[in-house]
């Protein structure tokens, strides 16, 4: 055992804060309803199942609620935690227990104790505790904590977070005491008398066990022990002597106590290693070397061999098993046994979790708690075989009940670190159980694990220390303290301890500080306490107020319990001590101190022996921050820092001890007495106890006239304080001291004699950090003198002359010193006595690098670069701050830098880098990041001198003005930009409040919005869009479908009312193909514009086929039954409009599966809606999230719109990711993907259209062979017998075709491993003809048997297989500019052949030639006249080529190109305006398919931009319902006007590879005749066009109204071989170009702050902008408008500056400040100092003014206060009050700055934050103060301007 290191003898504190201390809980208990109540209201069934264990029914619940129960109480405190942040005031919570309440409670100093929670249940309660579980975040390693109360009763843990979760775990078996660990909750199984019966003989059980989580499972612990015999045998923890006394999180320590030895150890609690588990799990072959190895039964052996951890549970057992018993009790998981069972998905056995958390009955059974655990724990018996041995109070059936068993798999692990030694020939008693145990710490950080042994009254303190491995600690020596009880005091790294005669004594770890004294207590030297026995309890009693001090946990292990009435410890008393206590009954009425307990930082509970409790407060170590500061900094060997602290300690806390403001003259007398000075003989130490003025008066000379010098001045210098006090430095060097006064010798024997070099140097660095920190500055005179002093005696003259400028006036009368011998203190080895540097020296202090050669003081080394001749060097990696500063105050712009100094660089360097020169463009950039690693914010810079700031605010003003976009947030909120603070929050406009407002009023009303589907697009943003007119409203109006249409039909006299009645429903029949027609649009119209709220289905809006006649509004319907109605006619329709409802729902929106569940309609008509409704949820992205389970239960119910829904959904949200799961589904409607001997399925025709898309779909652009391969020959299926393939088979082909040029989409000639299959010969054939080729492979038997009905021998039909194939070859060698490929889809050279080919065909030629010609696309005006050559091919062919612009200039807005479309199209309008023969002879419908085409190509070219001659365009088509215009038609012409509008202006389209091929998918050009035409195209590949859109609308919105706004972007193009590098201006919201065309997009000024956006290095930034509905956060300039409210910018505040430079301060009223500016600070400044009042002088007024206009037109309000301080400074330079330099210098520091602005000329005067005007004039001012004034002394002022000019 170790000696205590050092005692400070009869020295006595005084504690703090007396008083009473009564539980809150208790108070709260008495309000609160009792047990009685509660089991009255709850006469039910499942109390019974909820009492305690045995106690069923109302009687015994009634029976335990007796007095005594309820008088029962425990209670424990700690720190506060819980919701307040740490900068807050301290706390403490209070978790109190009494009978069946918990309640948990927190109050502070200042707040009065208030209840945070408060539980009740239904049994009492064993004990309550806080845990902290881990609960893993996603599939990532991170853990969250989750802090709850854990509350222990006799069948169950009822655990509740605070966060409202509550947990019920039933216990397995009686617990004896839970713990909470770092890793959840230890329980100790209680040991009952019929362990030896229950298990095989000589099997020990678990004793430990864990739960990681409330929905876990409770898992035994495994321990590894270190012992000689049993080496690191892993084993479980099943000893039974051992009991655990003491568990902590951090460290994860564990200390258990031995019964039988009597001994404690130590154990470090960590996760299982897998070969700890798979070694305990495995089944060992020798059955003593396993301590579960249930050997000893033969009939097990054979089952017990080879048995690994992953074995399956049925028949086999392992050591440990559960039963399926115990499962359903505890955990019902269905995970195979070695996994882990927290279970995160809704599966079967989170239900089973569930239920069991929420049915108490299955937590208690009718037997008792150990006999359950082990029935159901060991239950080795295979199936069948019930052998075993049953349990005294469970029946046969439940012993039954065992078949199965799962292995526990341990979680934790117990390594044995360190154990008590039992020394040989010590004939002491044994150790009792350690009733007490903390860790705690002392001054030097030290730590101990200690623990109480009251038997033998003494605290054992164990030192600890980390190994270099963290995870590891290393116990060293225990030492001995002799106590009756002892608390830890956290915070001031003491504990107290109650010595046997009654004494409180404080310790910093194992030494002694003194003793404490209790104002209202006997002294324990006049007290019977002396000799007070100390009787211990047994170990098994149970802890009361009175005797368990402040354990972690309270633990109530029997059920009966004293009352809280205190009396002695024990029943024993011995003979010698009772005759004692008899002699001296008079003074049983004196109360004393009989135990301690509930330590909270620094304060305690004492236990009176009357029964009372006081809470008493320790002192801290130091309340001021000065003396704080210096000993945390002031680190220099243990044994002498803890001498120095425990002295210092003992002096300032002692009774009736000084008040605070004399605490740092009491510590500067203590330190130099420990020094070795004699305090009480030198003037300045014996005077600091008086209140005196730092600054003596100094007679004031009077001002000279002349501005010549003169001998006068010379003999002013040398009569000075400051000459004769440089002068009588060397007067006390070492050779001249026998004069001087012997007393001022210092004692070399003195602690600290040896160590005053590095404290002066500890102290200087802290003087200088006070220099930097305007908050601690006035804190730095209390330094000087003492500065001074030891700076005088260590002959350090720089350091005298720095102290003595600095302040002068306090040092004027300083002329003692003290003889130092300078052999007996050694040489400051300076980097060992800091641990830690202040930040600000960090930061500055270039002596950190060498002490002695350079200036003492931090501005002189600032000022040092800027004046060096050297070359500049700056070191690699991290340069230090000083040459960043330095640099930051002599460069600007791209001139030369100034140099450098080079003690920046270490010697190596500086040897061998030579000379390097810095960017000078990125050091501000540098200096901000890198100020931000190093926690720098906004508010420390506040605190920094102004001198100093200055070059800092320079560079966070020149990085505000250009920062980067990919800045860290604190980076952004260093340089004060909010709108970059505010973009890294990712918040969209939907979820921001920007969405609260429409700038235009809605042109129809609430209600009609709602049904219309389309009242989500944000309005706020469309306003900004379009402006000028009612655009959108105009395109709700065209694309709604939910009121009733217009029938206007004039009833002519000759017309009957029955025929009028036919007329006006045939008209309505027409309008009704309009109707069915518009869901398409809306769709695209509305996508991606609506957040749906998870309890409320999707709002789907009707499709209304009724019509009102007019005048009398009159209905007209379509099922009168006057005129033939298609029958299914609302089929796709419906399909449509369910798409389209879907489409609204955002990618980002919270989808899960059960809403896509819940939308389920319930009537049958609607079910075509909801397959639609899926199909859209593929588009955006959600279906992936319906489960399986739901996707099978919907294709099983074969209803073909739901399966092409639902095919193409799951493709479509699949896109290119070759998912096997979803091949499979789709496999199974394609016949051809199936074996030749699979069952024929009958797949509806569309469905199967639906599947190949899909594999289109899932294999896009993989070139998958075997895939392409099927495809290819699917394009030429021919028809088969018994009409199998024969209808609608066009569609069919065109959708083979379309698949196959996805899958090998743009690989042109690059199709690796499909040579042999001739793709692009094979295409050209379906394409244009000829024989039939074999099928090959597994198709041969299936087409063996040519069609019956069809008879098209051995030729391939064209009609059928030409569109497929030309798309497949167009997307196979898309934007190849294949030449020779190309040159197949050529049309024919005469009219002659043209007439063989038909014109639809022409069409898809021409489209499919000009995109794999890519490039070559240009919008060319100069086109053959149409008007002229009036032949139907031609158009065909005509419109072909515009949809291909329309497609190679998809999205891009370009102009050419529309204008070209846009003639295009009115040359079509003109032919079909001709009356007659044009439109006759070339047929409408094909001049209406070519005008349609047009039309979608415009819209294509112009998406999302709104044009207005397209929708002109549209809405003239949507006005044409009669003739030939189709359902087709209208498709198309409202599919144009929703691309033009897509996603409300928010999206565009791409011309990716990915989307061109959706956008031949949606647009092919051949639209259905009427509402259920799928022969040529299936319907539902129209809205695959979504899968094109992409979001390329930039929305600025303002950081602080969060308001879309108008700003001015400058975007950058890359240069193109068809253009060079370009920049245009935009006026967002604008829609950006493609961004791979891009190469910089840039916030323009000068209304918001710059903001430039880098495309040439990285792309993902502005695409996460744009993919969050765009929005860019800008920040308005202050004195600037918004455009919206001043669009030519002549109401800014600058507008008056334009024209007269100095008339826009005049002009400037403070009064309107809060127009320009939001700051709180300038508001504030303009209403109390920019008002002429009675106080305010003129002069001050108008300055005061003129810095307010500088500080809001140049965006610095930060720079305020530094024109305020440096007017000040100079003010008081010219009033003479200046009574210290420092002003002096940060002056010197601005000038410095300027200066070197006008060195480097005129240019750079405009750059800088202090304006031109304002400091000429102020330094001006400031020398002829200087000159003017000798209250600063003379020889100060000279040397400054001397260094100055």
């Amino acid at each position: 055992m170790s000696e205590v290191v050092y005692e400070e003898t009869a020295t006595m504190i005084a504690a703090g804060e007396l008083q009473s201390f009564v539980p809150f809980g208790r108070e709260h208990c008495r309000n609160h309803p009792n047990a009685f109540n509660l089991q009255l209201r709850e006469l039910q069934p499942a109390s019974e199942l909820w009492s305690s264990d045995g106690a069923a029914g109302l009687v015994g619940s009634l029976q335990e609620v007796s007095l005594q129960e309820r008088e029962k109480e425990c209670w424990q405190l700690r720190k506060g935690c819980m919701g307040v942040r740490e900068e807050d005031v301290e706390f403490e919570e209070e978790l109190y227990t009494a009978g069946t309440v918990v309640v948990w409670s927190q109050g502070s100093r200042t707040q009065a104790s208030n209840v945070y929670k408060a539980f009740t249940v239904d049994s009492p309660v064993q004990q309550a505790l806080w845990c902290n579980f881990a609960v893993p975040q996603n599939k990532k390693d991170e853990e969250e904590v989750e802090q709850t109360v854990c509350i222990v009763q006799g069948s169950c843990v009822n655990v509740h977070t605070v966060t409202g979760k509550d947990f019920i775990s039933p216990l397995p078996f009686q617990v004896s005491n839970v713990w909470a660990t770092k890793f959840g909750l230890l329980l100790e199984r209680k040991n009952a008398a019929t362990d030896a019966q229950l298990g095989p003989p000589g099997e020990p059980l678990p004793t430990v066990f864990s739960m990681l989580h409330p929905l876990d499972e409770i898992a035994p612990v495994v321990c590894k022990p270190t012992g000689l015999f049993e080496g690191s045998r892993v084993q479980y923890a099943s000893d039974s002597t051992m009991k655990i006394v003491f568990s902590c999180s951090q460290p994860s320590l564990i200390v258990s106590y031995d019964t039988l030895q009597g001994i404690h150890s130590v154990w470090a609690l960590r996760k299982v290693t897998p070969d700890e588990r798979s070694s305990v799990l495995r089944c060992a072959a020798d059955p003593c070397g396993t301590p579960l190895g249930l050997m000893a039964s033969g009939f097990l052996t054979s089952h017990l061999r080879n048995i690994s951890r992953l074995d399956s549970p049925v028949g086999t057992s392992s050591p440990l098993h559960y039963s399926a018993l115990h499962s359903h009790q505890s955990r019902m998981t269905t995970s195979s046994p070695g996994l882990h069972s927290r279970i995160h998905s809704p599966s079967i056995s989170n239900m089973a979790a569930l239920s069991r958390a929420h049915s108490p009955g299955m937590a208690a059974p009718s037997f008792s708690g150990a006999a359950r655990f082990n029935t159901s724990f060991y239950s080795p018996s295979p199936r069948g075989h019930h052998g075993l041995l049953p349990s005294p109070n469970s029946t046969v059936n439940e012993t039954m009940l065992v078949p199965e068993m799962e292995p526990i798999v341990p979680d934790l692990c117990m390594e044995q670190l360190w154990s008590e030694t039992i020394t040989a020939g010590c004939h002491r008693e044994m150790s009792s159980q350690a009733s007490k145990v903390f860790l705690t710490s002392d001054l030097c950080e030290n730590c101990y694990l200690c623990f109480l042994v009251e038997s033998h009254q003494e605290l054992r303190c164990v030192k600890f220390i980390e190994s270099n491995d963290t995870s590891q600690l290393i116990f060293a020596s225990v030492t001995t303290i002799p106590a009756k009880d002892a608390e830890p005091l956290q915070n001031i790294d003491a504990m107290l301890v109650l010595e046997a005669c009654g004494s409180l004594v404080l310790y910093t770890g194992v030494t002694r500080v003194s003793k404490v004294f209790v104002p209202g207590l006997l002294s324990p030297t006049f007290s019977m306490t002396n000799h007070l026995p100390h009787l211990s309890t047994p170990v098994e009693n149970i802890s009361t107020p009175a005797n368990a001090g402040s354990r972690h946990l309270q633990r109530l292990d029997e059920a009966v319990m004293p009352s809280p009435v205190s009396e002695l410890r024990g029943p024993n008393i011995k003979h010698h001590e009772a005759s004692f206590l008899e002699d001296y009954t008079f003074q049983q009425a004196m109360p004393y101190i009989h135990a301690l307990r509930d330590a909270v930082c620094n304060r305690v509970t004492l236990e009176l022996s009357s029964g009372t409790m006081l809470r008493i407060s320790i002192p801290e170590i130091a309340t001021s921050e000065l003396v704080g500061i210096f000993i945390t900094f002031c680190k220099i060997s243990t044994h002498i820092i803890m001498q120095v602290l425990v002295k210092w300690y003992n002096i300032y806390n002692a009774p009736g001890g000084p008040s605070a403001h004399a605490e740092w003259s009491l510590f500067v007398t203590c330190f130099m007495t420990l020094m070795g000075y004699n305090t009480d003989r030198l003037a300045w130490t014996r005077n600091l106890h008086f209140e005196v003025p730092l600054s003596p008066v100094i007679a004031a000379k009077k001002a000279r006239p002349s501005d010549g010098g003169s001998d006068e001045d010379w003999e002013y210098l040398l009569g000075s304080h400051y000459h004769r006090q440089m002068n009588s430095q060397s007067v006390c060097g070492p050779l001249e001291s026998s004069g001087s006064n012997n007393s001022l010798i210092t004692d070399a024997e003195a602690p600290l004699f040896p160590h005053i070099p590095a404290l002066f140097y500890v102290l200087h660095l802290l003087y200088q950090e006070l220099q930097l920190d305007e908050l601690q500055r006035a804190r730095a005179s209390s330094l000087v003198c003492l500065l001074q002093q030891l700076a005088r005696d260590l002959q350090l003259e720089e350091y005298v002359d720095l102290y003595w400028r600095d302040y002068p006036s306090l040092i004027s009368g300083f002329n003692e010193s003290c003889l130092i011998d300078q052999g007996k203190t050694p040489a400051p080895h300076y980097g060992v006595f800091t641990t830690s540097i202040p930040k600000f020296l960090l930061i500055y202090s270039p002596f950190l690098v060498s002490f002695s050669d350079s200036s003492p003081s931090v501005f002189l080394s600032l000022l040092s670069p800027v004046r060096s001749d050297s070359a500049s060097v700056l070191p690699e990696g991290r340069a230090s701050l000083c040459s960043q500063l330095a640099q930051q105050l002599s460069e600007r712009g791209g001139g030369p830098a100034f140099p450098l100094p080079a003690w920046h660089l270490s010697e190596d360097q500086a040897a061998g880098s030579g000379t390097t020169k810095v960017t000078s463009g990125s050091l501000a950039e540098q200096l901000v990041v890198w100020l931000t690693s190093e926690g720098f914010t906004l508010k420390d810079l506040e605190s920094v001198p102004f001198g100093v700031a200055l070059p800092i605010r320079e560079a966070i003003y020149r990085c505000r003005e250009q920062p980067c976009s990919d800045w860290l947030e604190e980076v952004c909120l260093l340089i004060g930009r909010q709108d970059l603070t505010k973009q890294a929050h990712k918040m969209t406009l939907a979820k921001s409040k920007a969405v609260s407002l429409s700038l235009e009023p809605p042109a129809t009303t609430e209600a009609d919005e709602e049904e219309d589907g389309m009242s989500d697009i944000i309005q706020e943003v469309t306003g900004l869009i379009w402006s000028q007119d009612l655009r959108v409203q105009e395109v709700r109006r065209l694309l709604q479908s939910s009121r009733p249409v217009r029938v206007s039909v004039v009833q002519l006299p000759e017309v009957s009312d029955h025929e009028y009645i036919e007329e006006k429903e045939n008209k309505l029949l027409q309008l009704c193909q309009r109707t069915m027609a518009l869901p398409v649009g809306r769709g695209l119209f509305t996508l991606f514009s609506y957040h749906p709220v998870p309890t409320e289905p999707l709002p789907v809006p009707k499709l209304n086929l009724t019509g009102r006649a007019p005048p009398r509004n009159t209905m007209v319907d379509l099922n009168s039954g006057n005129i033939d109605v298609p029958p299914n006619m609302t089929s796709w329709p419906s399909f449509h409009n369910g798409v389209a409802a879907g489409l609204k729902i955002a990618p980002a929106s919270q989808v899960d599966s059960a809403w896509i569940a819940y939308n389920k309609p319930k009537s049958p008509e609607l079910a075509n809606e909801y397959a639609g409704f899926l199909m859209a949820l593929g588009l955006n992205g959600h279906l992936t999230k319906l489960a399986t389970l739901n996707i099978h239960d919907y294709l099983t119910k074969g209803h073909e719109m739901t399966s092409i829904g639902l095919l193409l959904g799951v493709s479509s949200a699949k896109l290119g990711t070759m998912d096997m799961s979803i091949t499979r589904l789709l496999s199974i409607h394609i016949p051809a993907l199936l074996p030749p001997t699979s069952t024929e399925l009958d797949v509806p025709h569309n469905v199967q259209v639906a599947a190949v898309i899909g594999i289109g779909l899932v294999y896009q652009g993989t070139g998958h062979r075997h895939n392409a391969e099927v495809l290819l020959s699917e394009i030429g299926r021919p028809p088969g017998p018994e009409m199998e393939y024969c209808t609608d088979r066009e569609s069919y082909s065109l959708a083979a075709g379309l698949a196959l040029g996805m899958v090998c989409l743009g690989h042109g000639s690059n199709l690796i491993g499909m040579t042999d299959l001739n793709v692009p010969e094979q295409l050209y054939q379906y394409m244009v003809g000829g024989h039939r080729r074999a099928q090959a492979g597994a198709n041969r038997e299936r087409h063996k048997s040519p069609s019956y009905q069809i008879k098209e021998g051995d030729t391939i039909n064209v009609d059928v297989t030409c569109p497929g194939a030309t798309l497949a070859l167009a997307m196979i060698y898309l934007k190849t500019n294949n030449r020779s490929i190309a040159d197949w889809l050529k049309p024919p050279d005469t009219w002659f052949l043209l007439d063989f080919i038909k014109p639809e065909f022409l069409l898809l030629r021409t489209l499919a030639r000009c995109i794999i010609m890519w490039d070559e696309i240009l919008p060319n005006t100069d086109h053959y006249d149409l008007l002229k050559i009036r032949s139907y091919e031609v158009y065909y062919i005509t419109a072909g080529a515009c949809l291909a612009l329309g497609l190679r200039f998809a999205g891009s807005a370009n102009s050419d190109a529309f204008d070209c479309l846009y003639e295009f199209a009115r040359t079509f309008m003109k032919i079909m305006s001709f009356a007659g023969t044009a439109a006759v002879q070339t047929g409408y419908y094909n001049l209406q398919t070519g005008l349609s085409m047009i039309l979608l190509a415009m819209s294509m070219v112009m998406s999302g931009t709104g044009n207005l001659k397209v929708l002109q365009l549209c809405r003239f088509f949507h006005k044409r319902t009669g003739g030939e215009m189709n359902y087709g038609f209208h498709m198309a012409h409202h599919m144009a006007l929703g691309l033009l509008f897509l996603g409300g202006g928010r999206y565009t389209l791409s011309t990716s590879n990915s989307a061109i091929a959706a956008l031949l998918c949606a647009l092919y050009p051949h639209f259905p005749a009427h509402s259920t035409d799928n022969r040529y195209h299936l319907q539902a590949l129209r809205h695959l066009a979504v899968l094109a859109a992409e979001p390329r609308l930039l929305v600025p919105v303002d950081v602080d109204s969060l308001k879309p706004c108008y700003a001015l972007l400058e975007i950058t193009y890359k240069e193109t071989k068809w253009y060079d590098e370009t920049t245009v201006e935009l006026m967002a919201p604008t829609m950006l170009p493609e961004l791979h065309l891009l190469k910089r997009v840039k916030v323009k000024g000068p209304r918001y702050w710059e903001l430039s956006v880098d495309l040439s290095k990285e792309t993902q930034h502005l695409k996460s902008i744009l993919s969050r509905d765009g929005v860019l956060y800008v920040k308005l300039r202050a004195g600037q408008l918004p455009y919206k409210d001043d669009p030519q910018g002549w109401k800014s505040l600058l507008a008056s500056t334009v024209n007269h430079r100095n008339s826009g301060v005049r002009a400037f009223k403070p009064d309107a400040i809060s127009t320009f500016t939001s700051e709180p600070a300038l508001v504030s400044f303009a209403k109390f100092f920019c008002k002429t009042s009675e106080e305010m002088k003129h002069d001050s007024l108008v300055l005061f003014s003129a810095m307010l206009y500088e500080c809001v037109t140049q965006e610095c309000p930060e720079m305020l206060p530094t024109y305020i301080a440096v007017e000040q400074a100079v003010g008081a330079l010219r009033r003479g009050d200046l009574l210290q330099t420092f002003p002096l210098w940060q002056m010197r520091l601005v000038v410095e700055l300027w200066d070197s602005r006008v060195l480097r000329g005129p240019a750079n005067r405009h750059d800088t934050l202090l304006t031109s005007e304002f400091l000429p004039v102020m330094k001006n001012m400031h020398i002829n103060c200087v000159y003017t004034q000798t209250h600063i002394p003379v020889l100060t002022c000279v040397k400054y301007l001397d260094e100055m000019m």
